[in-house]
């Protein structure tokens, strides 16, 4: 019998074909259109950037970032930060990017946690259940955004006034002032626990990385709960006990024609904040659906003849494959959540466009106020993407 045998010159790449300073070589046509390309792309933003200014010296307009240091004589009503009109237009701006943080943190979190829910609801066995669940999808994708904004904006705004605020549990009222509920009195002990359980977020990360890649090493699994327990709750409650344990709590009081005192969540974020969990919910929940549907029904049935309920099926097994289908569609609804956040100056919320608008009317700086909402924007946009993308990488399946 013969043996077949290969030479393993055939075996080499082939070499490389040397660049000839031709037309008819592809390669020299692809770099010179490209400068081609990159010469006019140039020579219309040089020809765009020249016309601007030109333009702004004919008209005497000042250009330039230096009102941002000017007195801002602006009233915001709302704030994360200590603010007063007599501060610099740049703590105004940077007030309204809080805001607008504020927003589309709480607005994500809350509209994955609703979206998830209703999507599962979408598939449950129970009749009634998914129908109410498909109902609510159909209806709030259907109805335009600003018109849910402003239908939720009036109903805070019909409510009754503080002296016959509604009153369902102690300490939270409801009234056309926005909704009131009981505010813990920060000091030092919050703020030192709170830095103590960062840091034992991050060590019981590296704990965990550290005991998975023992256990590839010896077979021998650890326990991961012990030490998370003691960093993230024993050691932050031992730091604010040894502070002296602050537990003050600012009850909200009706004195004369308004509440004093507690924690003031306000008509116009109530409201902006409802309809954009609300809407961002029901696209949530397509996708979840999606996710789930997308996982093989031979998973379902492989865990329910080992016995799991459907339950534990779901949170173990299905939704943990789902991630991946899920992840990619996510990140766009969080995206728009945040850009559709700027609907806010319809109903009063001065987020980052509102005060913006109101910044280069008073200035005059139209460019550059544009250029700081664009810049915002981009910002968050670009740090939701990158987060996301790196979530998505780190859960994608890997071949080896």
């Amino acid at each position: 019998m013969s043996q077949t045998t290969t030479d393993p010159r055939l075996l080499r790449a082939p070499p490389k074909r040397p660049l000839r300073l031709s037309w008819s070589d592809e390669r020299v046509r692809g770099i010179v259109w490209q400068i081609v390309v990159v010469a006019i792309v140039g020579s219309i933003f040089w020809w765009l950037w020249s016309n601007t200014v030109h333009n702004l010296e004919v008209r005497r307009i000042a250009t330039g970032f230096g009102f941002l240091w000017r007195e801002a004589g602006l009233p915001i009503a709302e704030s994360l930060i200590p603010y007063s009109p007599t501060d610099t237009y740049f703590r105004a701006l940077l007030v309204g990017v809080l805001n607008t943080l504020k927003v589309a943190v709480v607005g994500i979190i809350l509209a994955t946690i609703l979206g998830t829910l209703i999507g599962i609801a979408r598939l449950s066995r129970n009749w009634l259940l998914a129908k109410l669940a498909g109902v609510y999808v159909e209806v709030i994708r259907d109805l335009p955004l600003l018109l849910q904004l402003l239908f939720w904006y009036a109903i805070l705004q019909s409510l009754p006034g503080p002296r016959q605020a509604l009153h369902p549990i102690g300490g939270v009222y409801l009234s056309n002032r926005g909704l009131l509920l009981p505010g813990l009195v920060w000091e030092p002990g919050f703020t030192w626990a709170v830095v103590a359980f960062l840091l034992g977020l991050a060590g019981t990360w590296l704990y965990r990385r550290q005991a998975r890649a023992k256990q590839m090493q010896d077979g021998q699994p650890r326990r991961v709960w012990p030490v998370g327990l003691l960093l993230l709750v024993g050691v932050p409650v031992a730091i604010w006990a040894a502070l002296g344990a602050p537990t003050t709590v600012d009850w909200p009081v009706l004195r004369g024609f308004n509440f004093r005192g507690g924690l003031l969540v306000s008509p116009e974020y109530f409201a902006l904040l409802l309809g954009l969990v609300l809407y961002t919910a029901g696209f949530i929940a397509e996708i979840v659906r999606a996710g789930i549907l997308a996982v093989p029904h031979g998973q379902w049935e492989a865990a329910q003849a080992l016995g799991l309920r459907p339950p534990a099926v779901l949170k173990l097994i299905v939704l943990p494959q789902a991630l991946r289908v899920i992840v990619p569609p996510m990140t766009s609804q969080y995206l728009n959540l945040t850009k559709n956040s700027s609907l806010a100056v319809a109903i009063g919320y001065q987020d980052i466009v509102s005060i913006a608008n109101t910044t280069l009317n008073q200035t005059g700086q139209a460019i550059e106020g544009i250029a700081i909402i664009m810049l915002v924007y981009l910002t968050i946009s670009l740090s939701i993407s990158l987060f996301m993308n790196w979530y998505n990488a780190k859960i994608a399946l890997v071949e080896r």
